[in-house]
């Protein structure tokens, strides 16, 4: 299989329909909500798009967007959009890198070349990976998406026909936050034999939507506060998934149509999920938010990225086998504090075969936005440990 080089340029018409729309901007009345506890906050709404009109300059991120080598290619008639960057060290390991949502394959901007060129950022060179990040299909520049039935698990068979028959890698490593940690523990599921390590910063079992979570009991003292969470987080934010795992295509139809509609969707979860202690801005910058809600508003795939729920959920997922640990490929962990769900160690330890576990100091959902240098820190010691690792050697090879 082949693939093309491919450049981020967006039409000016899009760009001045976009600003036609901005400026026509209708906004709800809102009030008694300076803690956004009835969704996002009218007042910040409209200092961002304020922002938007006047100071956003698209054509700035484009260009730092098309800094990094960027590439398409079809797998099943699927458009799969993705960045590859060759490491610089001696002999860099195959990474593929997936995103969630909402994120985009920006959201993994910053480690890309810290984790290709460690040198550089005053690390040892033989901690060099190949970085491949792919847009999950429906998101982003993976679009047009037109086949139903794209879910985590399909995904994770696309990154192996990406990975093996497209790049040309026998064995690969894999990591992912959000969405992408499913993507990627599928991968250490069905495809171990094919897989380096995985490493994750989201904790979740495959049959999330369709299976039991963990207990209260499960959870040690110490640990009973990520219960707490979990609990509150179903509770309090899982409307977007009840209307994304049911009637996704409804609400497309306002969010493709209005850009502050789909900022507003989308804000509100960045704000909520990640370590901002309400200051969205302490983690993203006004430039950082838009950036994501124009990837999503000018390849119109809020649509296609809400179907990935309904897919997950209207095709349950069934496992490749039945023994454990379920994610057989050796798995190393950051664990965030202000992570969205929290399981205990001790079903990690079962459901894993976890050669790596790091609790991390602060961070929250979109780690590699919020704590890039931890993050890659965090990789670079779970994969360098792995090679080193006598039971990794004779179980897996060199």
């Amino acid at each position: 299989m082949s693939y093309e080089p491919f450049s981020l340029s967006i039409a000016e018409q899009d760009l001045s329909d976009l600003e036609i729309r901005l400026r026509r901007t209708r906004l709800a009345p809102d009030f008694s909500n300076d803690n956004w506890d009835y969704g996002t906050n009218g007042e910040y709404l409209a200092e961002l798009l304020d922002y938007w009109i006047n100071n956003f300059d698209w054509r700035a991120q484009e260009s730092k967007i098309n800094s990094f080598s960027h590439y398409k290619t079809l797998i099943n008639g699927n458009p799969i959009h993705f960045i590859y960057e060759k490491g610089k060290g001696p002999n860099p390991t195959p990474l593929i890198l997936s995103h969630g949502w909402p994120w985009t394959f920006w959201d993994w901007h910053k480690v890309i070349k810290p984790l290709t060129d460690p040198e550089s950022f005053g690390g040892d060179p033989k901690d060099s990976f190949d970085v491949i990040v792919p847009s999950l299909p429906g998101y982003g520049f993976s679009s047009p998406l037109q086949s139903s039935g794209i879910n985590f698990w399909e995904t994770a068979d696309i990154w192996v026909y990406l990975m093996r028959d497209v790049l040309g890698y026998d064995r690969f490593a894999a990591g992912g936050g959000d969405w992408g940690a499913l993507v990627t523990s599928q991968l250490g599921h069905k495809h171990a034999k094919y897989i380096i390590g995985t490493y994750i910063h989201l904790m979740a079992p495959l049959d999330l939507f369709n299976g039991p979570l963990p207990e209260k009991m499960d959870y040690t003292e110490e640990e009973k506060k990520y219960f707490d969470r979990n609990e509150a987080f179903f509770t309090n934010e899982s409307g977007y998934s009840a209307i994304q795992t049911t009637k996704p295509q409804t609400v497309a139809y306002g969010l493709n149509d209005s850009p502050i509609g789909l900022c507003s969707w989308i804000l509100e979860k960045r704000r909520t999920w990640s370590d901002s202690e309400g200051d969205v801005e302490s983690r993203f910058t006004k430039d950082d938010l838009l950036t994501t809600v124009c990837i999503y508003w000018f390849t119109q795939t809020y649509g296609t990225s809400a179907r990935y729920y309904y897919e997950c959920v209207h095709n349950p997922w069934t496992p490749s086998h039945r023994t454990m640990p379920i994610v057989e490929a050796p798995t190393g962990i950051g664990v965030f504090p202000n992570e969205v769900i929290m399981m205990p160690r001790s079903w990690a330890e079962k459901y894993y075969n976890l050669f790596h576990w790091t609790e991390m100091p602060s961070g929250g959902h979109f780690a590699p936005m919020e704590e890039p240098e931890a993050l890659v820190e965090d990789i670079r010691t779970f994969f360098r440990q792995l090679a080193h690792s006598t039971k990794f050697t004779d179980t897996y090879g060199g």
